[in-house]
Formats: structure tokens, C-alpha cells, sequence
């Protein structure tokens, strides 16, 4: 046993007695890859996403060097037919990036350090393999393969760390390259690995490492495809562990759901249920690590539109994105849509294939995006959502000229936060206007019920105790034309579902004087 070959699987029963939900099935899918031209595979998730705990997972099954089998007793692979045909059957070489760029930050020999360090490592655990002079790592395992008849699985946990921390030095980014290139695609790598599993936080760089690596088949948050019910925990699995710890599961969902990855609808951030369940509280688990600076550092971009969909977003919309020409570099970001698709990437939005648009899924994240969109100063958004609340709570008053001047503060400072000549724009800033109802409202645009479409709707979440609301915009009307048609197209049909508690609410917008007036209603 060394330090990056045949480690064990103490790393894996260390997360088997922490709270481990079975994603065990991922191994069922590596197995049907195994010794086949798709052997090569790279799964690239947010930080938090589990990658670590999947590379520990896998290693503890595949590494011969120990017995599993009571480690996964009870779990859905122990049932899958290929179980012990694989079970602790190869020598399994495991690397984490993260631990090199550690130890030799800033070294420009790092790749060549780390490559001897794995060559010293695995030859102790076949010292009567010749090791010559002039040996590369792949000379090394090939004579293994040889001499021996092994055959190696390879794990690379965070691969693209050397991408990310050494982006500025040519020098090691070629080196790490070629020793991609040479591990992953010489003539002899099918004689050496029976398979290979790479994680990261990005997807393979176009520009740089595409070429040493478009062998692999790719998995991300936007194209999981088979891999997505690995990406995070499902809802039913949350909901497993809620009545398993006495949890509120709507609080759960509140906080951490929202994820849409590959056909899964509904996917849990793991690492945040994980902490929430521990700590027996609901509550921002990103804060704590400083996440918002990385949204504040693409945001500054202010590429156009870039606000506009932030706001969007913010007040609960979702906009169009095209990540098809993103490089996958953190450091190469030429438009909107790859500041977007990097925030996709990085776990701060997520992404919905069957409309092509990104939204912030969840209340955790969008407290990030709060804080983000406070640091780069942006005054009249801030403003908007520190007012909300007192907004919020005047429309539940039934105080109308409260409301209707509310909102126009929020628009007094600028011309425009949005193009607000519409009632499209005008509901995107209503929303931004009403950034705090989130919390306790699930809030619908163009709701089908009744006769119609509803502007805006804010339907109570569970175990909240407010009534529930229709909003109808006007531009260059009236309130009372408003509300006539909340009453004629019976908009409260779908929100009597939910509680027959309901306020009214007409708002109109006067284009040419830039007043607001608002008329509320009890149902």
C-alpha cells in the first residue's frame, strides 16, 4: 500500500459512516465501460457535488490491495451482475491534483515532481519491476503490465486543478499536457488501463487539453446524460433523510433543490443537506467559504445584458444561455453567455436543456447572488431588495399608496433597471421589487387558471401562513381595469388549491409621467 497506488478504502468507510447516501450505482456504470474503447471517463460537478466521495467510492471498490465487500454490503451494486466480477480486482492508481498544486504551488517543475513522485510510489509496490534511468511514468506501468499481467484503473481527482492554478505558465501547461497525451492516448495505454475516471470542476479545455483528451467521454452539469442522479441527491433521497432525522423537508427544498441536471428535475445540492442535517438547521452552508467573490468576479465583467439577466434571475426569471462556444477556462471569457456558463458550471446556477435558460435554483444561492450583486455596487438593485420586505408587508396591509410608491423608488434612481416600458419589463422589476416574498412564496409568472394567464401570483409555500396573491400590470390603464380582470378570468381558481386567503392586487404603470398606482383588494 502506498500513498497513490492501492491506498485502500479507509477514505470510503470514513464516508460510509458519515451520513452516506448510496450513489453506488456509478459504479455500475464504470463497469460497463471497463476494457472497452469508452474506458476513459471524465465527470466534471461543482465543488460540493460529491466528486471527492464518487473517486473514494470507486477506489474502495476497485483496489485490490484490500477487501470491500462489507462496505457495500446493502447497497444497489451489490445486486448489479457485474459486482464480483470487478470487486478489489486491479491495481488502482489514485492522484489528487489538488494535493500537487499544494506542495509545489508555484513550481514550474510540478509536473515532472509529481510524475516521479507517483513512479517512486507505485515501483515500491512492484520494487522487482525494472525501473530504468530514462523511464516516464507510462514506461514504468507498461513493464508492470507486462512483467506482471496487471492492468491499472487511474483516478484523477480535480484534474483540472493544474489548469486552473498554473493558467498563467506555458511551460507547465504543455508539460501537463504531454503527460496527459502519454497516459491517455499512446499506442500502448489500452494494454495499461483496464479503465480511467477524471474529475474536475470544468469541463475539458478546448484550447488546451482537448487534444490529450478527446478520448474521454464527458459528463458536466449541463450534459450529465446516464451520470445525472450521481450529480447531487434526488428528492426522494432527501426525503428519506428528513424523516430519518426529523427534518422539514419543505424547508430542504427551499434552501438547497432547484438543480435540473441531464433528465433529473429535482436535485438537492449534497454537501448543504448533508450540513443542514448535522447541524439540525436550514441555513447558507456557502457563506461560511466566501463563495459570492467568484460570482462578484465574472459579474464585474458587465458584459451587455449580463445586468439584466442577473436582475432577472435574482427576481426569480431565467434567461437564455448559449454555452456552446464557452473554452472551458475560467480565465477566457469573451460574452455574457460564458459568464453564464461558468456560473453553471461553478454550481450558482443551474441549467434547464428543454427551454436552453439558466436560473438561480435555489434560496441558498441566491443569497450568494444577493451578496455578489451588493459587492459590485450596483445601488438601485441593492436599495430594491433591502425595501422589500417593508414592501411585502404594506400589500399585506392593504396600504396601496404605500406599495405604489415603494415602487417607484426602486425606479426613481435610475431610467431604467430593465427596458420598463412593457408589462414583461414591468413584471421582471415587480419582481425584483417583492425580492423577499421568495422566502415565503413560490412565485409564478404567467400562471395558467381560470380564463387566462395571471401576471404574477405568489402562492404560500408549505407551513407558511399567509394568504396568497394575484397580481395584475397595466401600462398606460388603470388599477380598476386591473382587478376586473383578475375577478373575470377567475385567476384565483389555481390559488384556491393552495388557500382561499387571497389579496388582490392591480398595479398600473404610467409611461409618460412614470407614476405607479396600485389597488388592492380582499377576495
Amino acid at each position: 500500500m502506498g500513498n497513490y497506488i492501492n491506498i485502500g478504502n479507509s477514505s470510503f468507510k470514513e464516508a460510509r459512516e458519515g451520513g452516506f447516501i448510496d450513489k453506488s450505482s456509478l459504479i455500475a456504470e464504470v463497469n460497463s465501460t471497463l476494457g472497452t474503447k469508452n474506458k476513459r471517463i471524465c465527470v466534471t460537478r461543482s465543488r460540493r457535488f460529491g466528486k471527492s466521495t464518487a473517486a473514494d467510492m470507486l477506489c474502495a471498490y476497485y483496489d485490490k490491495s484490500c477487501d470491500s465487500r462489507d462496505l457495500f454490503r446493502g447497497l444497489s451494486i451489490e445486486a448489479d451482475p457485474t459486482f464480483e466480477k470487478h470487486l478489489n480486482k486491479y491495481s488502482v492508481i489514485f492522484v489528487s491534483l489538488a494535493t500537487f498544486t499544494t506542495k509545489f504551488d508555484h513550481d514550474p517543475e510540478i509536473v515532472k515532481k509529481m510524475e516521479q513522485t507517483l513512479m517512486h510510489d507505485i515501483h515500491g509496490d512492484f520494487p522487482d519491476v525494472e525501473m530504468r534511468p530514462q523511464d516516464d511514468l507510462m514506461d514504468l506501468l507498461s513493464r508492470i503490465a507486462q512483467s506482471k499481467g496487471e492492468k491499472f484503473f487511474m483516478i484523477i481527482d480535480e484534474w483540472d486543478a493544474i489548469m486552473r492554478e498554473f493558467r498563467n505558465s506555458d511551460t507547465v501547461m504543455v508539460h501537463y499536457v504531454k503527460f496527459l497525451r502519454r497516459l491517455f492516448k499512446d499506442p500502448i495505454t489500452s494494454r495499461v488501463f483496464v479503465g480511467a475516471y477524471l474529475t474536475g470542476i470544468l469541463p475539458i479545455m478546448k484550447d488546451w487539453t482537448q487534444s490529450a483528451l478527446n478520448n474521454f467521454d464527458e459528463y458536466t452539469m449541463i450534459e450529465a446524460d446516464q451520470f445525472a442522479r450521481h450529480f447531487g441527491f434526488t428528492s426522494e433521497e432527501v426525503k428519506a433523510l428528513c424523516l430519518k432525522h426529523g427534518m422539514d423537508i419543505n424547508e430542504m427544498k427551499k434552501w438547497y433543490d432547484g438543480y435540473q441536471i441531464g433528465d433529473e428535475p429535482s436535485m438537492y445540492n449534497p454537501n448543504s443537506v448533508i450540513s443542514a442535517i448535522k447541524r439540525n438547521k436550514c441555513r447558507n452552508y456557502w457563506c461560511s467559504t466566501g463563495a459570492y467573490e467568484a460570482i462578484t468576479k465574472y459579474i464585474k465583467k458587465n458584459f451587455e445584458g449580463l445586468k439584466d439577466d442577473i436582475i432577472s434571475m435574482l427576481a426569480g426569471g431565467r434567461c437564455k444561455v448559449d454555452y456552446t462556444k464557452f473554452s472551458n477556462d475560467l480565465e477566457v471569457i469573451k460574452s455574457k453567455d460564458d459568464v453564464l456558463t461558468v456560473l453553471i458550471h461553478l454550481g450558482y446556477l443551474s441549467y434547464d436543456s428543454t427551454d436552453k435558460k439558466c436560473y438561480i435554483p435555489n434560496l441558498e444561492v441566491r443569497e450568494e447572488m444577493r451578496h455578489a450583486v451588493e459587492d459590485v455596487n450596483w445601488p438601485v438593485v441593492t436599495k430594491a431588495i433591502e425595501a422589500s420586505d417593508a414592501l411585502l408587508q404594506s400589500l399585506l396591509d392593504g396600504d396601496a399608496m404605500a406599495v405604489a410608491k415603494g415602487l417607484e423608488e426602486v425606479h426613481e434612481n435610475e431610467t431604467s433597471i430593465l427596458s420598463y416600458n412593457d408589462e414583461n419589463s414591468l413584471a421582471c422589476v415587480m419582481k425584483l421589487a417583492f425580492y423577499s416574498a421568495q422566502d415565503d412564496y413560490i412565485i409564478h409568472r404567467e400562471l395558467a387558471t381560470g380564463k387566462g394567464f395571471a401576471d404574477l401570483t405568489f402562492i404560500p409555500r408549505p407551513n407558511v401562513d399567509k394568504p396568497g396573491i394575484i397580481m395584475e400590470l397595466k401600462c398606460n390603464k388603470d388599477t380598476a381595469t386591473a382587478l376586473q380582470q383578475i375577478k373575470a378570468k377567475n385567476y384565483a381558481a389555481k390559488v384556491c388549491q393552495y388557500t382561499t386567503d387571497i389579496i388582490y392586487v392591480g398595479i398600473n404603470y404610467d409611461v409618460d409621467s412614470k407614476m405607479h398606482t396600485c389597488e388592492i383588494e380582499k377576495a
